[in-house]
């Protein structure tokens, strides 16, 4: 009886803690910035190791509205961006990597997108035609759980 009681314990305990692996938009990201919908009409980019150990289907309350690939992702954000005026601009999120990334937003308005292979040869690109100004978080995974060097790049362009 004791073992099944600190087997039940254990499974439970594993079960909460999978949950917490989960990305979460309540952590601010590794690397965090500031920019405007004009500033980033020039295209932007920032090097990041693609990856994460949370299977993203996994995670209750991530519910993209967008592709439901597979996606290993990390807790903590890889960036966090604070926005301003993105009004009547279009923002496009992309990654360039060495292996299959994916790409998870969360943006100020609490809305999930994710991608896989749409900016081609396995990697991810959303394009957001009304960015929210304020916070938006943003992970580089990976399809299988692997890691990788990647880079981001973020562009608007007039809707």
């Amino acid at each position: 009886m004791k073992r099944l009681i600190m087997a039940l314990a254990a499974f439970f305990g594993l079960s909460a803690g999978a949950a917490v692996a989960c990305p979460t938009f309540t952590l601010a990201g590794v690397e965090q910035y500031s920019a405007t919908g004009p500033q980033l009409r020039r295209p932007a980019f920032f090097n990041v190791v693609a990856g994460g150990e949370s299977y993203i289907w996994d995670c209750p309350g991530i519910n993209p509205r967008t592709d439901r690939g597979a996606g290993y992702f990390t807790t903590q954000p890889d960036f966090s961006f604070h926005l301003q005026n993105m009004g009547g601009l279009r923002l496009v999120v992309s990654v360039v990597s060495e292996c299959d990334a994916a790409l998870l937003i969360n943006t100020g308005a609490v809305n999930w997108y994710y991608d896989d292979d749409d900016n081609g040869n396995y990697d991810p690109r959303i394009s957001l035609t009304r960015p929210s100004n304020g916070r938006m978080d943003i992970w580089i995974g990976t399809y299988d759980g692997a890691y990788c060097n990647a880079q981001l790049r973020m562009e608007t362009f007039a809707r």
